[in-house]
């Protein structure tokens, strides 16, 4: 495990992570900065609020593929019996949603993660923590049409349900970074999050379906 493949590795998957889809999908479309409009964010939900489904289904699976396939590269780039390649999957997945979150390309103003954050959880978590959370987002939109809080709740269920699954021992020499990485990710969703938690609180925020405010 050297350096030069650590660098590879982390910087391969911030790179991939940080390619704003949102904003490419909507010059390509429809030849307009997707930052302008709406919500004015990169991400998926403004993307079909703004375009329509067609292309905000589009740039939603291009933005799981961006967290799920750098989760792949320790395992191309390391030995199958190496001790930490589990440890570096997981940063790998953490360094790509840091990516979209913070992209470079845009003065590291990004997206808020949780569509990369997905494609990430669905290679490395449980599968029932995976399913856990993914049902109490659909309940949740199904319930309030606000996806913003349906994403908030999603990210606590995640948190809680993956440190039920690896109790009694999250911190174990095996499973530490995962248990790390299933509280930080969703901490930084809702910090990503604080504007709609502001309008949440207010009752300003716009359900699926209605035009956000444009401020």
């Amino acid at each position: 495990m050297t350096p030069l493949l650590i660098l590879l590795i982390l910087v391969g998957a911030y790179l991939a992570g940080s390619v704003p889809f949102g904003l490419i999908v909507a010059r390509l479309a429809k030849g307009i900065d997707i930052r302008e409009h709406g919500s004015k964010n990169i991400g998926a939900t403004n993307v079909t609020r703004v375009l329509g489904a067609k292309w905000g289904v589009l740039c939603f699976v291009l933005d799981v593929l961006k967290g799920a396939l750098p989760v792949l590269l320790p395992n191309v780039m390391l030995a199958a019996n190496n001790p930490d390649r589990a440890h570096w999957q997981v940063a790998a997945g953490l360094v790509a949603i840091l990516g979209h979150m913070f992209p470079i390309w845009l003065g590291f103003h990004g997206g808020k993660g949780v569509a990369t954050a997905l494609g990430v959880v669905v290679m490395l978590a449980n599968p029932i923590s995976t399913a856990i959370t993914f049902g109490v987002f659909i309940t949740c939109f199904a319930a309030t049409r606000i996806v913003s809080i349906s994403s908030i709740a999603s990210a606590v269920t995640f948190a809680v349900s993956q440190m039920c699954v690896l109790w009694p021992q999250p911190f174990h020499e095996k499973t530490w970074s995962l248990a790390a990485f299933s509280l930080a990710v969703p901490a930084l969703i809702i910090v990503k999050h604080r504007s709609n938690i502001v309008r949440l609180w207010r009752g300003e925020e716009p359900r699926f379906g209605r035009k956000p405010p444009q401020s």
